[in-house]
């Protein structure tokens, strides 16, 4: 298939206001793979995260992995 023939018609077009949101990312760090696991933590604790962000699970661990830095930097 040439370029020519790629049908692009249900591709929104790009706009200006798209790339005024974009965000650049360099050099950033391969994300890990990541594991499932089941994690008890306090209710209240669960609760609050919920209400800071739909993402709470990213948050967790993003939390863990600064906890993890901080403390790597102490050895």
């Amino acid at each position: 298939m040439s370029d020519e023939e790629i049908d692009f018609s249900d591709c929104p077009e790009v706009t200006s206001e798209m790339f005024a949101k974009a965000v650049v990312r360099r050099r950033t760090k391969p994300v890990p793979t990541r594991a499932k696991i089941t994690l008890q933590i306090d209710k209240d604790i669960l609760m609050w995260l919920k209400t800071q962000t739909p993402h709470y699970q990213k948050q967790i661990n993003a939390l863990l992995r600064a906890y993890m830095e901080s403390q790597q930097q102490l050895v």
